[in-house]
């Protein structure tokens, strides 16, 4: 399995408009693409800022890709979530999952 990671940064009275549009689906579409497992949406406060970091879990590599395309490596953040953003990350992270420990159950 895959983790995808991601950073964005918004200004304190936008957090909880962008964490909203964010808690339905992190990409549109995503839950209906084969290969997703699932994803987490973590947020703290960071300074002047407060941080969001996304991680969507894939089987592959190769099942990220289907959603992204070739470029899978430039962050996908679409219009409408910019103007809620301060700054954020050009690019995401792929990591292997070495292994999981205690989710089962945990969601919502």
């Amino acid at each position: 399995m895959v983790a995808r990671i991601w950073h964005g940064y918004t200004l304190p009275e936008n957090a909880d408009a962008y964490e909203a549009m964010l808690k339905p689906e992190l990409l549109p579409g995503l839950g209906k693409v084969p290969g997703y497992r699932g994803s987490f949406l973590l947020r703290r406060p960071n300074g002047e800022e407060v941080e969001f970091v996304t991680m969507i879990i894939a089987d592959s590599l190769e099942h990220i890709k289907a959603v992204t395309g070739e470029d899978y490596e430039t962050a996908i953040v679409p219009d409408v979530r910019r103007k809620l953003l301060a700054h954020w990350d050009e690019t995401v992270t792929h990591y292997e999952i070495a292994s999981i420990h205690g989710l089962a159950g945990i969601g919502g």
